[in-house]
């Protein structure tokens, strides 16, 4: 079995920090790492920036609503993750700010570094709060194409409140992106497991996250009348956040493909608050979380990972498990990730609890920005 790239620590003591980077520098000088970290340890990441600092360890992180493991989700500890040699990266806060377009900022710091053999992966961890996310990633292809593959994940708190939430060895910024180059065969496998049922209702008013109106109606007028035709449920503005995760809307495209997107708040005025961009005119299903196909989904990634890979038993997974997601399954969601890691086979599966999701529509296609999925990769991929 090889050597593992990834360590789960309990509790995050300075010295086991120290001692595992000792160990992993003297076999791999030119290492990196990349750390995860829940939101009830985001108060540890500068004692982290310090140690990686002292020691001469490139940084890179992010600070999620929990960690997730092959025995469920933690709220304590960190992962840490090597790079055997530190790729490229970029740390980009005021991502939106002016007069620079968000692209153009990702594109201009990584570029040069990409070369024109598509054969990298670009690593993008957003903060959640961001409301645009969709759009710049669409940017984004018109700028790079298939010069990479797409992966990634919204890092922040659950709460969807503002948080610092990406960091280096010096900074720790919110509103913003992480950027990585992954070198080799690192790539994601995305999936979701959900099919559409009749029928089709259109999003006929949105801006950005915001559905403003269905069939001309207002939208959450609209989410009623059908998830109680659909499924007996009656939904109200007092139970709304307690089902709305549980029904959320799927975004049908041209190519029968699903990308979901789960209404986090509900506002004044009836309109619905999602977690990911919502186009106008948006062909929606409602969607229903025990028609999730877990077992597909999972069988679904494992296949995609030993198609790029190879067989993964003796690996390192590098797994992110949507928030709505586990709120949708409630238990079902940890045992999600023990048969990912029973049907991998893999040596260590390691991620986050994540806000969003980020994969392409096919080997080389666009890059969508998803809720509701499990994004995989095989860490440490040649």
């Amino acid at each position: 079995m090889a050597e593992s790239r990834m360590r789960y620590l309990a509790t995050v003591e300075p010295g086991a920090v120290r001692a595992l980077l000792a160990d992993w520098r003297a076999a791999c000088p030119e290492m990196g790492i990349l750390a995860l970290v829940p939101e009830a340890e985001k108060n540890r990441v500068p004692d982290l920036q310090a140690i990686c600092r002292e020691r001469d360890v490139p940084l890179l992180g992010g600070i999620f609503p929990a960690l997730a493991t092959r025995d469920g989700f933690r709220q304590q500890g960190l992962w840490l993750l090597r790079f055997d040699v530190m790729p490229p990266a970029a740390l980009i806060p005021a991502l939106n700010a002016e007069p620079v377009p968000p692209e153009e900022k990702i594109a201009a710091a990584l570029d040069e570094r990409i070369g024109d053999t598509g054969d990298v992966s670009l690593f993008l961890m957003f903060d959640a709060m961001i409301p645009n996310i969709a759009s710049i990633l669409g940017n984004l292809y018109v700028r790079l194409a298939d010069r990479v593959h797409y992966m990634g994940v919204n890092a922040g708190s659950e709460t969807f409140r503002p948080m610092p939430c990406l960091f280096d060895a010096t900074n720790i910024v919110g509103d913003g992106v992480l950027a990585i180059l992954l070198p080799g065969r690192a790539r994601a496998i995305l999936e979701h497991g959900y099919l559409a049922p009749e029928p089709m209702i259109a999003a006929t008013a949105t801006e950005g996250n915001r559905i403003i109106t269905i069939d001309w109606r207002p939208a959450f007028e609209v989410y009623q009348e059908v998830i109680r035709a659909q499924y007996g449920v009656e939904v109200n503005r007092d139970n709304f956040y307690r089902y709305a995760t549980h029904f959320p809307f799927g975004i049908v495209r041209a190519n029968n493909e699903i990308v979901v997107r789960i209404p986090v708040a509900l506002e004044e005025g009836g309109s619905l608050f999602c977690a990911g961009e919502v186009p106008a005119n948006a062909m929606l299903a409602l969607l229903k979380a025990p028609e999730v196909d877990s077992t597909g989904t999972v069988e679904t990634i494992v296949n995609g990972l030993t198609a790029l890979n190879g067989p993964m038993p003796g690996r390192d997974l590098l797994a992110f498990y949507c928030a709505g997601r586990r709120m949708h399954l409630g238990e079902r969601a940890a045992n999600e990730l023990a048969d990912l890691a029973r049907r991998s086979g893999a040596a260590n599966l390691g991620g986050a609890l994540s806000l969003g999701e980020i994969g392409n529509s096919t080997e080389w296609g666009y890059p969508l920005f998803h809720n509701a999925t499990l994004v995989c990769s095989a860490w440490g991929a040649r």
